[in-house]
């Protein structure tokens, strides 16, 4: 009898080995980070696709006892996050709080904002307000993971501790750590969005496609996180699994700009695509003009122009963004960075003008593309290659 409690105690109920235990637990954790994104992010916070009841209670089960989080809280704060972001009401922002603040104390600060009733009460409409929600989940919100502590141990002994650990750790580590954190403080932008967010990584895979973080952050209410075709993001991947055993429905997905053969009349169809797919043009453009800046730095270096060289090799890096993202001091460069090249010039003044579209977007059609149509002629006419190119490639959307 006492054998058998201590082999019990030591191996559990299956008496894996490691290699079994790591990959049980490494499959656990993963079901978390996609009950996460799916059901959590894309699902209820910014209603992107519906589950059936099915899968949304599988999901909220689920989490229920591998994090404890309670579905009106995560969201609330998550929207708060996109209402206020990088501002010093931003529950999680690097910009303001410090990037190891937010890496190694992510949890802390999201367990300090769902004190915050205003939050709550302001940002949490949608949320599951049925019997299970107010008289399970709410109401025991430690319970769940209880149970899984006790399952742990009972399926692995004493060593299911350590795998009970894991899971605790692994939403607060990538989630509240590393994507409120690295992923608005380093990687590539796709997207001039307004903020910090940035993709950490174009393989979206451990944090179940929440690496594509500036694809997000630039349309919030698509489905599908991964935009360019070297990107890949897990969380879609199951959503068209759900989709196609009828699981979800898809509401909504990031536009794709659509080019038609030969177009060259700039009508009404042209004008509503460009309006549609603002973040792309302007993304197309942005790359246009680092292009051209790479350009001015190699004719001053090559020309011996060293002072000048110097100064604008340390904008280099964001000189190509949209000024509405820039800080006061680089705005205040600007003048001086562009003065003395005609080129940076007509790149600088075509892209004000054409970001102008989007914020008289309410004036009537005849207007916009008489607009669009002078937009295009002057970039023609302005004897640069690549603007020219640009025009052309505007007029053929469709």
């Amino acid at each position: 009898m006492l054998n058998s409690l201590l082999t019990f105690t030591s191996h559990g109920l299956l008496a894996y080995s490691w290699l079994k235990i790591v990959v049980f637990t490494l499959v656990m954790t993963h079901i978390t980070i996609i009950s996460v994104t799916i059901y959590l992010h894309r699902h209820q916070a910014h209603r992107s696709l519906e589950l059936h009841p099915i899968a949304s209670h599988f999901f909220r089960f689920w989490l229920w006892t591998t994090t404890g989080m309670l579905t009106g809280q995560w969201i609330a704060i998550h929207r708060k996050h996109h209402a206020k972001c990088e501002t010093e009401e931003d529950p999680h922002s690097p910009q303001t709080r410090g990037i190891l603040k937010v890496l190694l104390e992510g949890a802390e600060l999201y367990r300090a904002e769902a004190t915050n009733e205003e939050t709550i009460r302001r940002f949490s409409h949608g949320a599951p307000d049925d019997w299970l929600e107010r008289n399970v989940y709410t109401r025991y919100p430690i319970l769940g993971i209880s149970v899984m502590m006790v399952i742990d141990v009972a399926l692995f002994g004493i060593v299911g501790v350590s795998v009970w650990a894991v899971q605790m750790v692994w939403i607060p580590f990538w989630a509240a750590g590393v994507v409120n954190g690295l992923a608005h403080w380093a990687g590539y932008r796709n997207f001039n969005s307004t903020d910090a967010s940035t993709n950490i990584f174009p393989l979206g895979i451990l944090i179940g496609g929440e690496e594509l973080h500036n694809n997000h952050h630039t349309y919030a209410t698509s489905a599908k996180l991964s935009n360019k075709w070297y990107e890949f993001d897990m969380g879609w991947m199951y959503i068209r699994l759900l989709a196609a055993l009828r699981l979800a429905t898809i509401k909504k997905v990031a536009p794709v700009p659509r080019l038609a053969d030969h177009k060259s009349v700039l009508d009404n169809d042209t004008l509503q695509a460009v309006l549609a797919n603002r973040y792309e043009v302007m993304a197309r453009y942005g790359r246009a003009i680092q292009q051209a800046y790479r350009q001015e730095l190699s004719r001053l270096k090559a020309s011996g122009s060293k002072e000048r060289y110097q100064m604008l090799r340390t904008a280099r890096t964001w000189f190509h963004r949209e000024e509405d993202v820039l800080d006061e001091k680089q705005r205040e460069r600007l003048p001086e960075l562009i003065g003395e090249s005609k080129e940076l010039r007509t790149y600088m003044e075509l892209r004000k003008d054409l970001s102008a579209m989007w914020e008289r977007s309410n004036a009537s059609r005849e207007y916009l593309v008489a607009r669009l149509q002078d937009w295009c002629h002057r970039a023609e006419q302005s004897g640069i290659q690549a603007l020219h190119d640009f025009a052309i490639r505007l007029r053929r959307y469709a």
